[in-house]
């Protein structure tokens, strides 16, 4: 009898470890963030006219208590990456009236539309709105937003199942980080990830092309990412050139964005398009592929609200110590529209939550988790206050696989100095220091 008692309590604990391994359901995963968005909304209304530490801390004592400790089991439980060619497509829109295009271009050019799941963060104001600034620098009442989910589902029907949608109020946004934060977890096991903003135009067969240039990779864990080009360009007409690559660094000169690293060398380096995807060393927030296994190896961060500079730097520099190799794509199958005069931003939505000029200390202040991990010095552990900048910062910093200094030499970055070496490789279309083994794909006579 007792022996039968400790195989049927044996029996119970692998019932309760197997409930534990068990993903989220995608309607768990949105109930709870929506819940959280809602709570954390009370939580600011209560620190409303407070000082930015003060919103710093109610966001971080709140995220400590109930995001933080979800998402570690989040992270414990995710659903199984599937080998049958799905795509996720994480679309973070902030009031975008090009959501709804963007949405139905993405399917309308997909070679596989049925294998296209979108997760999308939509952020839009839904009462009292108002414009961004206008050329005479006033702010003018305007109509609610368009409901980009709905839309596309009235005009899509088939396909809305495809669409899994966080709703989030204006007065409630937290940044584009913070977006593309909710929208990772929106994924339900799609073989390949692709991250892009909510107003972008796209190629014929963009999808399967992506991932043929990410199978064409020589390396074992590879990204593409670039800085698109302008919507207006004709991207068929454009897939015999070489597409474009993200080379050149820069420390930001303006006091607001606190020297955090931007990346400004975006060009067009290559004379011969090459099959074979060229090395480069940074990712682009609104345009990134890889393999979905990534998520895992390099959460998004919870702590990082109101977040928008630096967001590219952390990521670029988290993949490739986790042994992630970054590429150029060898084509441009998608285009983006740089230019939106006049349109809300983020930040408006803030001080408006909050009161004026909030944001500008708040997201200057939060920028120093970025910089730590990053090895500013004055970013350094002693330094860095309130000290709850850096809670749990190890569950989310750098990768084990290969040193954040060596990867500092390979992009000629010295964040003592603030100085830039130009190391040369990337315009020139070779692999990195330590890649020459792959010299040869790059040979263009042997081409």
């Amino acid at each position: 009898q007792h022996q039968h008692q400790h195989q049927h309590q044996h029996q119970n604990s692998n019932d309760d470890n197997d409930f534990h391994k068990t993903p989220f359901t995608i309607d768990e995963v949105i109930e709870y963030l929506t819940d959280w968005i809602h709570m954390l909304h009370e939580k600011l209304q209560e620190v409303k006219k407070a000082n930015y530490l003060d919103v710093w801390q109610a966001y971080h004592d709140l995220a400590v208590k109930t995001l933080f400790p979800w998402d570690q089991q989040y992270l414990q439980r995710m659903p199984q990456r599937r080998e049958d060619g799905t795509v996720f497509l994480s679309v973070a829109s902030y009031r975008d009236e090009n959501c709804y295009n963007t949405l139905s271009w993405a399917y309308g050019n997909a070679t596989n539309p049925t294998k296209l799941f979108v997760g999308l963060v939509q952020q839009n104001c839904q009462s009292n709105c108002r414009s961004g600034v206008l050329a005479n620098l006033t702010m003018q009442d305007v109509p609610p937003d368009q409901d980009c989910h709905a839309h596309f589902c009235k005009h899509h029907p088939t396909l809305c199942p495809n669409i899994r949608a966080l709703h989030i109020n204006e007065d409630e946004s937290l940044g584009p980080y913070a977006a593309r934060f909710f929208a990772s977890k929106l994924w339900g096991g799609e073989q390949w990830y692709m991250q892009i903003d909510a107003h972008m135009t796209f190629r014929a067969d963009w999808d399967s092309i992506s991932i043929r240039m990410l199978r064409a990779a020589p390396t074992e864990k590879p990204v593409l990412s670039h800085y698109p080009p302008d919507h207006s360009v004709d991207l068929v007409q454009r897939s015999h050139d070489a597409g474009s690559r993200l080379c050149g660094p820069a420390f930001a000169g303006s006091e607001l964005e606190n020297q955090i690293i931007r990346l400004e060398g975006a060009g067009k380096y290559d004379a011969v398009k090459l099959d074979v995807p060229r090395f480069a060393p940074f990712t682009a927030a609104g345009y990134f592929v890889a393999h979905s296994e990534f998520l895992k190896d390099v959460p998004f961060d919870p702590f990082l609200p109101w977040i928008f500079m630096g967001e590219e730097i952390i990521m670029s520099t988290r993949l490739w110590t986790a042994g992630y190799d970054i590429y150029s794509p060898s084509e441009s199958v998608v285009g983006h529209i740089y230019v939106r005069r006049h349109k809300p931003k983020f930040w408006e939505s803030v001080n408006r939550a909050l009161h004026p000029g909030v944001i500008t200390p708040l997201k200057f202040m939060i920028l120093s988790r970025i910089k730590h991990q990053l090895g500013y010095p004055e970013a350094d552990k002693d330094m860095v206050q309130p000290k709850s900048l850096l809670t749990a910062v190890e569950q989310y910093s750098m990768g084990t696989v290969r040193p954040l200094e060596e990867y500092m030499r390979n992009v000629g970055l010295d964040m003592r100095t603030k100085e830039i070496t130009y190391t040369g490789w990337c315009e020139g279309g070779r692999p990195p220091p330590g890649m020459e083994e792959y010299a040869y794909l790059y040979r263009i006579e042997d081409v």
